[in-house]
């Protein structure tokens, strides 16, 4: 099996930390400390590498702060391949309150790529080597919303399955362009897709189906919060409830689910098993705190659970 490369053009540092109660105007103090290699694509990576799966991840990081990201990456054992850029990559940071159970989250936009950055990530795709690419994550500043879909038209060359989990108008000119295996929208990054409100089970399986007979994705998987994820594949929809656990972050869920989804599909899953994989490490994200992403030990007993429950006639 040839690595899963994945790509970030907007990665992050992940800072985590608690504190007893947030009160504006005084100094916080925070225990518990912890920092993490962040970013849609980077945050696939960790997962597959968490899974046992082969990985390389190619992302845009820079200034200051980019060899505390590589180093940091290099530290869970998952190649690199890193397009310099000048300016700082972001500094994520989120703040768990004991007294309250909640969670606070400050994301900052990060820095905005010259035409000769993004350019360079683009030509790095010609060296790929891999059969499955997963690009996710938010495009920053200075990078045109098409960039995805030149993207495609090098994993459609190389005949590299192209995995794509972003949303607004770079996810609906993606799509638009056609030739992708997956994408992992969130309900409501699906209703922006298809430019309608689906207020039920049966809108929303119709307008992935309908999406799926285009041509234009092979495979869509939605993701609907506490209420579960369903798949449409062709030969019709899966839908399954929410696993019943007590959550202690939604911090890195979607990428969790989006990694253990291809890593199954690499390995020749068929696609209902390895959404269901999906399932169980969405479902393992969410039990850890901060931005710690699911566990090995965790994704294999959920997915033994959900295999083991009777599977719902597809639609």
């Amino acid at each position: 099996m040839k690595p899963i490369v994945t790509l970030t053009l907007n990665p992050s540092i992940d800072g985590a930390a608690e504190t007893d109660t947030i009160r504006p105007t005084h100094k916080i103090r925070t225990s518990n400390e912890r920092y993490y290699p962040g970013g849609g694509g980077i945050n696939v990576a960790r997962v597959v590498a968490e899974l046992g799966g082969p990985t390389r991840a190619v992302y845009a990081a820079g200034g200051a702060t980019g060899p505390i990201l590589d180093a940091l990456i290099e530290k869970r054992g998952i190649a690199i391949q890193r397009i310099g850029i000048d300016e700082d990559t972001r500094i994520s940071h989120s703040v768990y309150e004991r007294t309250s159970g909640l969670e606070y989250r400050f994301v900052p936009e990060g820095p905005e790529l010259q035409t000769q950055e993004w350019q360079a990530c683009l030509d790095t795709l010609s060296h790929l080597d891999c059969d499955y690419l997963v690009a996710s994550g938010s495009l920053p500043r200075g990078v045109p919303a098409d960039f995805y879909v030149r993207v495609a038209e090098f994993t459609r060359r190389l005949g590299i399955r192209l995995v794509v989990d972003t949303s607004g108008t770079a996810l609906t000119a993606v799509v638009e362009a056609g030739g992708l295996y997956l994408i992992k929208p969130s309900l409501g990054e699906f209703e922006q897709l298809v430019g309608a409100k689906l207020p039920d089970a049966a809108a929303q399986h119709a307008a992935a189906m309908a999406l799926v007979n285009s041509g234009k994705v092979a495979l869509i998987a939605v993701t609907l919060g506490h209420l579960g994820a369903f798949l449409a594949a062709p030969d019709g929809i899966l839908r399954l409830p929410a696993m019943p656990i007590e959550a202690k972050s939604a911090v890195g869920a979607g990428d969790s689910f989006l990694a253990a989804m291809t890593l199954g599909l690499a390995r020749g899953m068929p696609a209902r098993e390895a959404f269901k994989l999906g399932m169980a490490a969405g479902t393992a994200a969410v039990l850890t705190p901060g931005t710690e992403l699911c566990t090995r030990a965790d994704v294999e007993r959920l997915f033994a659970e959900l295999t083991a429950a009777p599977e719902p006639a597809a639609e």
